[in-house]
């Protein structure tokens, strides 16, 4: 079945993460079962959800794994001009949700599967398919746990996000916080009487901002990111629910993309010291200022010596590598299994997420060009 086959199947399941991909995920095993190949999956509590792992060749010994995540992100309010959820297009480019983030290579690494499945593999392909991957990485963490416990762990892993299939060695880390902020309600004539938890948010919103200057000016520095350095954004303030009522509560949603060098922790920790200078301030005895973590994944940073960056340049034929602004389950990998980790697959984030997403055919053909090759060196047993 050729890969551009598999991707129209895969776009026709709108796997967007709020809603199942179970049943994409028994598509898929069904098919490698057919060829022989067993999967393991692996549903989340309520079974509508769940990753897939396969083993083609050899299970006695470490492999090259192949990881995508098979969500999607919504098209709601986007202006398509085509059908979201169905392939369209073909000449030089195919168009659909996901065909770039990341159902292209996907489809490619299935198709990999299905011919490694005809072939007397010397070093075995591990297939590995996650869900609630544009949430948080959240969906691949019970993958992670299996590996962990698995006498046997992959030599190497290559993940497939786009980028335009160069080598990319490394991405920002991520931490999704909020600070839940405390005043004391009150008659909006009398607010001087109360404690405006919103006067609070906005303080500790200029403190976020402050800390993200100072990392502007005085923060580690990588050039191979677009942005260079650590990053403090504020997504969201929330609190009141009438003009006339001083709000007793407020919350700033805010995520630091950090450098895989710096320590969320030590940012966290001034965080926090700012929220308590900013209550001292407002010297009221109902302030307060809570900062929690909503969830988190690690950076990557393969370092340019490590077998995996010249194994997969070899593949592709490429000279340099990259880095990628956006995070990937290649962290958790690197961090959680000391699994050595690159990112590589068809198609541009430029492309990702937005309406008329799509990947060029050329970049689908390299995409089969490189896995073509890496069946080829697993058959011989050569990394």
């Amino acid at each position: 079945m050729k890969t551009t086959d598999i991707l129209r199947e895969l776009i026709a399941f709108p796997t967007v993460s709020r809603d199942p991909n179970r049943a994409l995920i028994d598509w898929v095993a069904a098919m490698l079962g057919e060829r022989g190949v067993p999967c393991t999956i692996i549903p989340d509590g309520t079974g509508k959800k769940a990753n897939l792992f396969a083993t083609i060749g050899p299970d006695d010994r470490p492999g090259v794994m192949l990881s995508g995540h098979t969500d999607v992100v919504p098209v709601d309010g986007q202006d398509w001009t085509r059908p979201p959820f169905e392939l369209t297009g073909g000449d030089d480019r195919y168009y659909g949700r996901g065909t770039a983030d990341m159902k292209g290579f996907c489809a490619a690494a299935i198709a990999a599967a299905l011919a490694a499945s005809q072939r007397e593999l010397t070093t075995p392909l591990h297939l590995a398919l996650s869900y609630d991957e544009e949430i948080g990485c959240m969906g691949v963490r019970s993958l992670v746990d299996m590996l962990a416990g698995a006498p046997v762990r992959p030599a190497m892993c290559i993940v497939g996000e786009p980028t335009g299939m160069a080598v990319a060695s490394g991405h920002k880390g991520k931490v999704a916080l909020r600070a839940t902020c405390h005043g004391q309600e009150g008659h909006s004539a009398l607010a001087p009487l109360a404690m405006n938890a919103l006067h609070l948010a906005v303080d500790f919103a200029n403190a976020v901002r402050e800390k993200q200057a100072d990392i502007v000016a005085n923060g580690r520095r990588d050039g191979d990111y677009d942005v260079p350095y650590t990053t403090l954004h504020l997504g969201k303030i929330t609190g009141g629910d009438a003009l006339n009522i001083v709000p007793n509560i407020a919350t700033v949603d805010f995520e630091i993309r950090n450098l895989a060098e710096d320590s969320t922790n030590e940012i966290i920790a001034g965080l926090r010291s700012e929220a308590a200078r900013i209550v001292a301030k407002a010297g009221h005895a109902a302030a307060g200022i809570e900062i929690a973590e909503s969830w988190s994944y690690p950076g990557l940073a393969t370092p340019q010596s490590a077998d995996v960056v010249a194994f997969v340049k070899s593949l592709t034929g490429g000279n340099a590598t990259i880095k990628v602004a956006y995070g990937t389950e290649g962290g958790l990998f690197d961090a959680r299994l000391c699994v050595p980790t690159v990112i590589c697959g068809p198609g541009s984030m430029l492309q990702g997420h937005k309406p008329d997403e799509f990947v060029t055919t050329d970049q689908l053909e390299q995409c089969d060009a490189m896995l073509a090759a890496l069946v080829d060196r697993l058959e011989i047993g050569i990394f």
